[in-house]
């Protein structure tokens, strides 16, 4: 995998470059697939990049060239549109299209770009080429997240309704609300690293472009050289006093939506699916948690932080509730948070005194707003517009979008950045070799095996 690359030398480059915003009426249009398409390409790359820890090019290019407030505003206008435009395009009575796919496109774009994000954030010079749409970012998190905790109040699993009678349409609704969960899931890792910018505590963990996919717990304390926190002061307070993140952590741990018990099972959401934990690996803390874990650590104990946040009655009831998890396994796997654990035995202690609130002039998010004053009334017709225009293509039309994907999902590309390694269909054991001829199986070796048979 290390000679691996999706796009060639400059290519990555010109495609940044090209990095545009488009209104809401031209999503699904041509030029906005092309660009779509460009950015499935840069996110592989980012991941591929990452993978193998020999630099980041794409993130340094998004850097550069200012892009990341461009990724932003697309990422909030491809959310207003599933809010504004999808339903109503759903409830057309004249719209019954034979192929879903351009419009599953649109749906999956907010996907995509949450995906890249994720990949590059973790670099502290990427949250502060955000600039101002950091706010609009830290906002959009926000509402994800909620989102998040109210589908877990509700229970159940989308992923369990039957689909048998279903329209095309119907499908891809059910598509587009199971996608919501993934990108909420992304949405908690891309905020866990802005806080990383109150305090860089992922430094003391030793997290590195590796470590960022898996958390690699470290000891040691901060160095004297350690930088300062970069948040502007609207943005933490954004966050601490606006939309009180700590108290929505806990919640979020309280809950834990990323598992679940089937069958008697316990399983973990990972890698983009359901996973059944072993009973020896039930008490090990898995990724969201410990991203969960880190942001309120960075929250809670940054002195910034601290000097800024109101601890009220009720967030103290909340924070209080953390003291139930920090059990002696956690603490084992992560030990600075005995550090959080000693603040919480603090605060039991002292009555609130929420501190003196500063008269500050205070930036507000703005991309949300903006759009949807530029849109509002006209959600109708921009549903009107792209049907009859972008999401109705001709079979040639779809057969040339089909070709193209299949250039950019190249299957060595796809193989490079699946989570688990193919198995032997004989044996069970890890395999390297695929069948030459159907091009599903994979074996460990070239000795001639009689596979079980496929059912039809």
């Amino acid at each position: 995998m290390d000679d691996l690359e999706l796009l060639l030398p400059g290519e990555a480059d010109v495609l940044v470059q090209g990095l545009r915003s488009f209104p809401l009426r031209e999503m699904g249009s041509e030029g906005w697939n092309q660009q779509h398409e460009n950015l499935e390409k840069l996110n592989m790359q980012a991941i591929l990049d990452a993978t193998v820890s020999q630099g980041e090019p794409i993130q340094e290019l998004l850097v550069t060239y200012g892009k990341i407030p461009t990724l932003v505003e697309e990422l909030i206008a491809v959310e207003m549109w599933k809010q504004k435009v999808f339903p109503v395009l759903c409830r057309l009575e004249d719209f019954k299209p034979q192929n879903t796919f351009p419009i599953y496109m649109v749906v999956h774009h907010e996907a995509s770009i949450i995906n890249l994000l994720e990949t590059v954030y973790f670099h502290k010079e990427v949250c502060e080429s955000a600039e101002d749409t950091l706010l609009d970012l830290v906002d959009y998190c926000h509402r994800k997240l909620t989102l998040l905790v109210a589908q877990s109040g509700r229970g159940g699993s989308l992923e369990e309704e039957g689909s048998q009678g279903s329209t095309p349409m119907q499908e891809l609704q059910k598509q587009a609300e199971l996608m919501e969960f993934e990108i909420a899931l992304k949405a908690l890792s891309v905020l866990r690293y802005i806080t990383d910018c109150v305090d860089r505590w992922a430094a003391l963990l030793g997290l590195g472009p590796i470590g960022r996919m898996g958390l690699q717990p470290a000891s040691g304390h901060l160095p004297p050289d350690t930088p300062t926190p970069s948040l502007s002061l609207s943005t933490l307070n954004r966050m601490l006093s606006t939309h009180n993140l700590p108290c929505l952590l806990v919640v979020l741990l309280e809950h834990s939506p990323w598992r679940r018990c089937e069958g008697g099972k316990l399983q973990q959401f990972e890698v983009g699916h359901w996973q059944t934990v072993a009973p020896s690996e039930q008490q090990k803390l898995s990724k969201l948690d410990g991203q969960v874990w880190i942001a309120l650590y960075n929250l809670l104990l940054s002195p910034e932080a601290r000097a800024r946040y109101c601890l009220t009655n009720f967030a103290k009831g909340q924070l209080l509730k953390l003291r139930a998890f920090l059990t002696d396994t956690l603490l084992d796997q992560l030990p600075n948070l005995a550090d959080l654990q000693g603040f919480l035995a603090h605060l039991a202690l002292t009555e609130t005194q929420p501190p003196k609130k500063d008269l500050i002039l205070e930036q507000i998010p703005e991309i949300w707003e903006r759009l949807e004053r530029e849109n509002r009334g006209k959600w109708h017709a921009i549903a009107k517009h792209q049907l009859r225009h972008v999401f109705s293509p001709s079979r040639e039309d779809l057969l040339l979008q089909a070709r193209r994907w299949a250039k950019t999902y190249r299957l060595d590309v796809l193989e490079a950045l699946a989570p688990e390694k193919p198995h032997c269909a004989y044996c069970g054991a890890e395999a390297s070799k695929r069948c030459s001829k159907c091009r599903n199986e994979w074996y460990c070796c070239r000795a001639p095996v009689s596979l079980p048979a496929r059912a039809e």
